[in-house]
């Protein structure tokens, strides 16, 4: 294979130091921004190729040792994290540039402010996770962790330092639970979920399994559970068939203390990973929206209400539009809970259809909606933008919630190009540090000519 020398110029979404030779394009993993790195050429396509980092001849003063073993660029390493070689501190400043250049070369749009980043701790802030499970007598028995980087094949971790640091500690004894088990060959993962219950931390396992558990496996999970203060739950389908293997202690909870709202939740449910980062987030977006007390806000892709029920304990209205009847009717049930049932309104919609007579409708049923969080998945929002691009009377301000700064771009920009309203703040959310994950925030307001 050919070796080369290469100035770094950036990262790429990948974490991967980007170069250029000859007029093309190079991708070199484990390189950094600013480094003079020798590296061996892996790929090549017409317009671009790959490269590995075989030595650094200059190293970036962001470079740092990564903290977890198992960490590394190379075929064969846990794919977990992909920037434990580069300081948290640089991390975040990598997604904001990829948020900046998402926003220019998809959107052709530049903020009038970049917001203050969000972010908490670096290490053990995995509540939500998904471990693969592989019976691999090559690599002597069971293995249980995060896919290889770039591939399919099971990582051979022993341990892990963005997990909760008890999860952690668990890894080799899930090992020798799961070699036990007569179903470890068809035990395709385990479905990791911490919440909070009596102000308490619960820990809930949730074991896939393809074939039903002997007698013999169920004890073993049960012991294993009381051995170690978690909760074993069995998983045959998909995830509304997750079940507890013994009596459980009612939801977990995801707690938001300064809004005095605990949201209910199944381990199989969506809810955000980094539950310290969530808080910061709520309370910015909220900060951003500023909802007054007479106000109605509605909260499109509103899920469980992360958003929605700390809205209500600001707006005098809130109404929540979600795609999944399951998520609405415990959406529903969650404001309730908390007293706020009152101030909220659920309903299921699919937002990807939504219209601008959708948008009338809405405001016809609940009066002027006065502001609007929107929180879509990766596909983003394209409808519900189109709709107030072309409102007739918009609301006053959109804060809009993002895991995928491509299509957060194409949003706004509709927004702005089509309904002529202005980008006025956009900034990062370190949701999930050590990967190239970027989540974000951004403000929208109308323009003068959008009021109409």
């Amino acid at each position: 294979m050919v070796s080369i020398e290469l100035e770094i110029e950036s990262l790429d979404l990948e974490g991967r130091g980007v170069a250029h030779r000859d007029g093309k394009v190079i991708f070199v993993a484990g390189a950094l921004p600013g480094e003079r790195v020798r590296a061996q050429l892996r790929r090549s396509k017409p317009s671009y190729e790959t490269a590995e980092t075989i030595e650094v001849l200059r190293d970036s003063a962001l470079r740092t040792r990564p903290r977890c073993p198992h960490f590394g660029l190379a075929p064969g390493r846990c794919g977990g994290c992909a920037l434990q070689h580069l300081e948290p501190a640089g991390q975040v400043a990598a997604k904001q540039r990829a948020l900046e250049d998402a926003l220019w070369h998809i959107g052709k749009l530049r903020p009038q402010q970049m917001l203050r980043p969000i972010h908490g701790p670096a290490w053990h802030y995995r509540y939500r996770a998904r471990l693969s499970v592989r019976d691999v007598v090559k690599k002597g028995g069971v293995l249980v962790g995060f896919h290889e980087r770039a591939s399919s094949y099971v990582a051979d971790m022993r341990e892990c330092h963005v997990l909760p640091a008890r999860v952690a500690a668990l890894l080799p004894s899930l090992r020798d639970l799961v070699a036990a088990l007569s179903i470890r060959q068809r035990l395709p993962q385990i479905e990791l979920a911490v919440g909070a219950a009596g102000g308490a931390e619960r820990i809930v396992l949730v074991f896939r399994h393809l074939d039903p558990p002997t007698a013999a496996d169920r004890a073993q999970l049960a012991e294993f559970g009381v051995r170690h203060g978690v909760e074993p739950w069995l998983q045959p389908g998909g995830p509304h068939t997750a079940a507890p293997l013994s009596a459980a202690a009612g939801p977990l909870q995801l707690v938001l203390p300064e809004f005095g709202v605990a949201l209910p939740f199944g381990p199989t449910d969506f809810t955000q990973v980094n539950h310290r980062v969530n808080e910061v987030l709520v309370r910015r977006a909220l900060r951003l929206l500023d909802p007054q007390p007479r106000e109605r806000v509605a909260d499109f892709f509103c899920g469980l209400g992360n958003f929605t029920l700390p809205l209500a304990t600001r707006a005098v209205r809130v109404v929540g539009l979600e795609g999944s009847a399951a998520l609405v009717e415990r959406a529903t049930a969650a404001a309730a809970a908390n007293g706020l049932a009152g101030r909220t309104r659920f309903a299921a919609r699919n937002l990807f259809d939504w219209t601008s007579a959708d948008w009338k409708a809405l405001q016809g049923s609940d009066g002027p909606i006065d502001a609007v969080l929107v929180d879509p998945p990766r596909e983003g929002a394209l409808a519900v933008a189109q709709s107030l691009a072309g409102a007739s009377r918009p609301p006053r301000r959109v804060v809009y919630v993002s895991c995928n700064p491509a299509t957060l771009a194409r949003d706004c920009a509709v927004l702005v190009h089509e309904g002529s309203w202005q980008l006025k703040a956009a900034g990062v959310v370190n949701m999930f540090p050590h990967t190239t994950h970027v989540e974000s925030i951004a403000v929208l307001e109308p323009g003068s000519s959008a009021a109409r």
